[in-house]
């Protein structure tokens, strides 16, 4: 799920799909209009699930799309090898995962993590 913004409405820190991909804003620099152009914006981010630098450069008017992040919290139910059974605490429904390689040795079941999900995918925080 995503919303539509242009890209002079970006801030670093925030996140922007690039390549069908979410991204975490690293930096954005803008130039000024020419003439004959418009300013254009350079902007440098993160893929969130795969820690992938990616880029996008394009007028400042340029609609993009905008991932929308939901984080929320979940209880372990099992863990099998490098996969983990979460139940989401709102909703109630579960679902697995992939164990990160920072969160190996800190997980244990029947504990809350909290955890990102973004265009049907989901990662631990």
């Amino acid at each position: 799920m995503w919303e539509s913004k242009e890209i002079r409405e970006l801030k670093e820190g925030r996140y922007v799909n690039i390549d069908d991909e979410p991204c975490k804003i690293t930096s954005i620099s803008m130039s000024k209009p020419g003439k004959h152009g418009s300013a254009k914006a350079n902007i440098e981010a993160v893929s969130i699930f795969t820690g992938a630098k990616k880029s996008l450069f394009g007028p400042v008017g340029t609609k993009v799309q905008v991932p929308v992040i939901d984080k929320r919290k979940g209880q372990i139910l099992t863990m099998h090898d490098n996969e983990i059974q979460i139940m989401d605490l709102e909703t109630f429904e579960t679902f697995s995962m992939p164990i990160n390689e920072d969160h190996t040795g800190t997980l244990e079941e029947g504990g809350e993590i909290m955890y990102l999900v973004a265009m049907n995918r989901y990662k631990l925080m």
